[in-house]
């Protein structure tokens, strides 16, 4: 019986890659296969097909002397057709088709070099410190490369050697009638080697936990959240991989005078009855020193005043923000009677005035008036 073109078996054109020929196999191996069709012989027979044209097709030099010859270049090759003869047999190929679906890494293992882990620090800091920037010293536990075994986790003079069980690979291939699925190694965990003579500072795992001293230069402008990475400072890595970074986090604690937004600063700034009535000069801080503040006179409680640049300088650029203050009017307390009858008088002289010195206090009773009579309506 002549046999079917491949391309034409797998339902591709002859132009595709070598990535479409394996999507289609996969697609018509698991409609085909015997388990899913127990009793269907016909479905066998399209699946030794289907695997029969996809072993010539996924390997290069057999796909070119088809493409060049058709059957008759591949014949002799392949030992007469059958998918099972030649370089591989069918549970390779299907193991390499969906090795991926259950862990495995095809016929090339896999690498045993690890990058260490990345660690993490928290850094409190004072807003002061945050905005001008400083350097601190840290002291961080980490794991770090054996220096008795040098990371390999022999005894000195020692090395590991391939697991008897994988080979070396770090898998193991579990066969059960046409599935072949690659599985991590159950005796070296998928690392591939074995140590017989294990370090006896280590004791087998390459690394040790120290101390590290480290001094970490914190950018002017940072802000709560900000991370700062230290390159290679993290854990060591395994097998002689690179080791991993040590990520710096920023958390700026609570000032008692200023609170931060973004790039601006504020602080709220109390005053007298008479300073907010007549007016006046107060110092008022910031993070660079003390500064004159003038409060025209008539200031309301709440008023907010900005002074330019006096905030912080963005640790990724930008305008330097600016510090508001907002003043409250205080009432004072604890009042002498000679105070308390003076402020009677003023209050009677307020109210000889008539409504135009105290402008927000009239519009708000005239806005309750107007809310009472709609009740009425």
């Amino acid at each position: 019986m002549s046999k079917r073109d491949y391309y034409e078996v797998l339902g591709v054109e002859s132009n595709v890659d070598e990535k479409d020929i394996k999507k289609a196999y996969r697609r018509l191996a698991m409609k085909y296969h015997p388990d899913r069709n127990p009793d269907d012989s016909s479905a066998e027979a399209k699946f030794k097909e289907v695997s029969e044209a996809y072993e010539v097709l996924s390997n290069s030099e057999k796909r070119a002397a088809y493409d060049q010859f058709g059957h008759a270049g591949v014949d002799n090759s392949a030992g007469g057709g059958g998918f099972h003869s030649g370089s591989g047999n069918f549970s390779d190929i299907f193991g390499d088709v969906f090795g991926d679906i259950f862990g495995g890494s095809g016929r090339g293992g896999r690498s045993h070099v690890q990058r260490g882990a990345d660690l993490r620090y928290n850094l409190d800091l004072e807003l002061e410190d945050a905005v001008k920037g400083t350097s601190v010293k840290i002291r961080i536990p980490t794991q770090v490369g054996c220096k008795e075994c040098g990371g390999s986790g022999a005894k000195k003079g020692t090395v590991p050697t391939d697991c008897t069980t994988c080979g070396g690979v770090g898998q193991v291939r579990m066969q059960q009638g046409f599935f072949s699925v690659q599985q991590t190694c159950p005796r070296c965990h998928g690392q591939g080697k074995m140590i017989k003579d294990p370090c006896h500072i280590c004791h087998g795992a390459g690394r040790t936990e120290e101390y590290k001293n480290l001094s970490v230069k914190v950018p002017a402008g940072v802000d709560n959240g900000d991370r700062i990475r230290l390159t290679g400072e993290g854990e060591a890595g395994m097998h002689g991989g690179p080791p991993g970074d040590l990520y710096v986090q920023i958390a700026v604690r609570p000032h008692k005078i200023f609170t931060r937004e973004d790039a601006n600063l504020y602080c709220e700034v109390p005053i007298s009855f008479a300073d907010a009535a007549l007016g006046g000069e107060l110092e008022v801080p910031t993070l660079d020193g003390r500064v004159k503040l003038k409060v025209p006179p008539e200031t309301q409680s709440s008023k907010l005043f900005r002074m330019r640049g006096k905030g912080v300088a963005p640790v990724r650029g930008g305008a330097v923000g600016d510090l508001l203050c907002r003043v409250y009017v205080e009432t004072p307390v604890k009042l002498t009677g000679e105070q308390k009858e003076l402020l009677r008088k003023f209050q009677q002289t307020l109210e000889k005035g008539g409504n135009k010195q105290s402008p927000k206090k009239s519009s708000w009773f005239e806005g309750v008036k107007g809310f009472f009579d709609d009740m009425k309506l």
